[in-house]
């Protein structure tokens, strides 16, 4: 999953890239509210996570843009601003959620989860192609009960193809749903990262991950 975070102080954004990265999402971030506006505009994103006070453009005119585009993207808002008139009008303009600074790490994952799990039905408890499972809650995979020792991102992209399953999916489309925006798009990391979690699933002998040249990558129980 892939997440934007506009924000501009550099402790909190160190802080919660390292958290959220840990966690097998990819991060994008921006300082600055028409940067981070550009890249809610210009990127697909599960969610994101904007401060209201921003040099260039504000929280609330970030919502405001954003929304007239007619972009339905979960919105967590972060600011010092805690007054009740103030969250009424930012959940008003199309906020899902906001919460106020100083906030402990756990409380803002479990938001984060939260919203993740409201916008689309395809994000269930579980995640099952044949014999393999995924715990996208916690983390976890396992084939025929046993766990799967996955990287993080593999474990990302093991999600991305199941919630997909059936449908080819492009380069593009992985790397801007599994990788930041920092990721080289003309590397062979996906290839990279293909080949690893096909042995670590045991696709050999019965695959499940399948390659379309020119097109990309697609998980089904049979081609």
């Amino acid at each position: 999953m892939r997440l934007l975070l506009i924000e501009d102080d550099k402790d909190i954004v160190h802080l919660l890239s390292i958290a959220l990265k840990s966690l097998c999402f990819a991060v994008d971030t921006a300082q600055d509210g028409g940067t981070g506006l550009n890249l809610a505009l210009s990127n697909h994103y599960d969610l994101i996570i904007t401060d209201y006070n921003l040099p260039i453009l504000n929280g609330r005119e970030i919502i405001e843009s954003i929304r007239s585009e007619n972009k339905s993207t979960p919105i967590l808002v972060l600011s010092v601003r805690s007054e009740i008139d103030d969250r009424v009008d930012l959940l008003n303009l199309g906020a899902d959620d906001y919460i106020t600074k100083p906030f402990t790490l756990s409380e803002l994952l479990a938001r984060i989860k939260a919203l993740l799990r409201r916008p689309q039905n395809i994000r269930n408890k579980i995640l099952k192609i044949g014999d393999i499972e995924i715990f996208p809650d916690r983390f976890i995979a396992t084939k025929n009960g046993q766990p799967l020792y996955l990287s993080s991102k593999e474990f990302a992209l093991l999600q991305y193809l199941i919630e997909n399953k059936g449908e080819i999916l492009s380069r593009q489309e992985i790397m801007g749903h599994v990788w930041d925006e920092e990721a080289d798009p003309f590397s062979n990391t996906i290839e990279v990262h293909i080949m690893n979690l096909r042995k670590k699933i045991g696709d050999q002998k019965y695959p499940m991950i399948f390659t379309y040249s020119n097109r990309g990558y697609k998980i089904a129980l049979e081609k």
